[in-house]
């Protein structure tokens, strides 16, 4: 009777509650940079037309922004320990709406090509440093979360990809276009407001100027989640950045038709994303990584067979369900295994993120200049099945 009184427990989500400011700026800037890489992607035909640029051309181009975001992928790295996540994430953002500028008024190729090596550097800043922010949310909440910051990517996707084909229905040129599309995503970066995680979290970036060395065996864990994740970018490249031009040119789709298979793949990642953590909680990562790897290469071999473009928008929007969970599962997991250098563990998880980028916009774009668009979605709808053998990496638990 003379015990000093305990006061009562908060429930879960009071406790934790000084976190949900920082989900949701991290949750815009993740709806910024998806965007952007929308307005991008969704705007091929048209800066192709308008600039007269060959496929050979417009292949080169999109490889550019893949390897200039591996570059800015390592200098973000550097720019984070310097001055700080928030602030590498803002300035990333403007620098990609200044590049989506850039890329509708650019006069000539040479402009262009800058444009787009500009928009790739920005794109792999926002990538190491949301991705780091992402890491260390989800590890103080005590549960499967990142899916979520990857389904507010995927909505804004989608609402990009509908502005350009309202755009193009209008009959606007690509200029106007994208004009527009730099101002939504500059429109999300002004409302990122100053955020941290509360004082008592154990989590953050390596000190300025400390240098992070990754042992040979932490690289031998990272490798089924590498492999992931290359394959998931080979996907996403191919159906990303050249499904609109495979409906205008191989399905005979009008510029206002076309990207609604990237908006219908980024309809499908939202839905799968929304839905991710939960399955993750109730059936395991592992078992929700072969499921998705199935569904996706049902719905790819559906794509590089599509009759007509209707049944390719539904096939994209299959592809991009099941494929919506690897990237933010592979993410999570690899930034779990160093919590205290998670920005070093993801700045080279990009390698792979990139690589995949490459590979797959290149060989895509190869394919289709030479009239062979269904092989670049035939070929990953059976690559894609290796992935069944790397689920049982993904089986972890969470601690509160």
């Amino acid at each position: 009777m003379t015990a000093p009184l305990r006061p009562p427990v908060p429930p879960r989500s009071v406790r934790r509650s000084p976190l949900a400011p920082v989900r949701r700026a991290v949750a815009t800037v993740f709806a910024a940079q998806g965007a952007a890489v929308a307005a991008v992607s969704t705007t091929v035909p048209a800066v192709k037309e308008r600039l007269s640029l060959s496929p050979l051309t417009m292949t080169v181009l999109v490889v550019a922004v893949a390897l200039s975001a591996g570059v800015g992928s390592f200098a973000g790295l550097a720019v984070i320990r310097r001055l700080g996540l928030v602030a590498v994430m803002r300035v990333a953002v403007v620098a990609a709406a200044v590049a989506l500028l850039l890329i509708g008024w650019a006069p000539d190729q040479a402009v262009v090509a800058v444009s787009y090596g500009l928009f790739g550097m920005a794109l792999g800043c926002i990538d190491v440093s949301a991705n780091t922010r992402a890491a260390a949310v989800e590890r103080r909440y005590g549960r499967s979360i990142f899916a979520s910051f990857y389904a507010a990517w995927s909505a804004a996707g989608v609402a990009a990809a509908l502005l350009t084909a309202g755009t193009a229905a209008l009959g606007w040129p690509a200029e106007y276009t994208l004009t527009a599309q730099a101002g939504l995503v500059l429109a999300l970066a002004l409302t990122v407001r100053s955020h941290a995680l509360p004082a008592e979290s154990p989590f953050a970036v390596s000190a300025p100027g400390e240098s992070v060395v990754l042992g040979r065996g932490l690289w031998v864990k990272l490798a089924p989640f590498g492999l992931v994740l290359l394959v998931a970018y080979v996907i996403d490249s191919t159906v990303s950045s050249w499904s609109t031009l495979y409906l205008h040119q191989t399905l005979d789709a009008a510029l206002s038709v076309a990207p609604l298979a990237y908006a219908a793949y980024q309809v499908g990642t939202v839905t799968g994303r929304a839905c991710a953590d939960r399955l993750v909680g109730r059936m395991g990562p592992a078992a929700v990584v072969r499921a998705a790897t199935l569904l996706t290469a049902a719905a790819l071999a559906g794509l590089a067979a599509a009759p007509s473009w209707p049944y390719a928008v539904m096939a994209a929007a299959g592809t991009g369900l099941g494929v919506s969970a690897l990237v933010p599962l592979c993410l999570a997991s690899a930034g779990r295994l160093r919590p205290g250098a998670t920005e070093a563990v993801l700045a080279r998880m990009n390698v792979f993120n990139y690589t995949g980028v490459l590979v797959g916009g290149a060989t895509s774009g190869i394919l289709g200049s030479t009239g062979h668009f269904r092989l670049a979605y035939g070929i990953p709808a059976v690559l894609v099945l290796a992935l069944l053998a790397t689920a049982r990496s993904f089986n972890h638990r969470f601690t509160s």
